[in-house]
């Protein structure tokens, strides 16, 4: 009997993601998005960017590596990247997106681009090694760890 933790879905859970928010090619909020939980289709977890977790709800596809999820003041869509980098044995994972800003939010109706990004060690043979990961992705990065990383 296998744990539901262990079942085949590239979107690690629990997971710590650093993420950033830009409107207008100008950044507006850095934070860390949490994915608790995926169950079937279902994410739920946290986006904290002024120091308190607010929960959000989403859906995930994994055939098409798709991630949608709401907060009280946005809407995210998203897809997930993979590049393996096996000289250092990491695999990074990128999800790269939208956001709309809802009516409960100074920015009402703002739209932009967001990234986050996580790490994982690479056990076993890479899946992606095509392209380098966007800049931000080392952004995100630091906003998780600093500048000490530890995989």
């Amino acid at each position: 009997m296998q744990n539901a933790q262990y079942t085949s879905v590239s979107l690690p859970f629990p997971s710590r993601w650093g993420l950033s928010t830009n409107i207008a090619g100008r950044p507006i909020f850095r934070g860390e998005l949490t994915i608790n939980s995926v169950s079937g289709n279902t994410v739920i977890g946290t986006a904290n960017f002024r120091g308190s977790p607010i929960p959000i709800n989403g859906y995930w596809d994994e055939n098409t590596k798709q991630l949608k999820f709401e907060s009280p003041y946005a809407s995210f869509s998203g897809k997930l990247n993979i590049f393996d980098d096996p000289t250092i044995k990491v695999r990074h994972l990128i999800l790269i997106g939208q956001f709309v800003m809802k009516t409960t939010s100074e920015q009402a109706g703002d739209s932009g681009d967001w990234i986050a990004t996580t790490n994982r060690v690479l056990t076993g043979p890479p899946i992606s090694t095509g392209a380098l990961p966007p800049v931000g992705a080392f952004l995100t990065s630091t906003l998780l760890f600093g500048s000490q990383r530890e995989f």
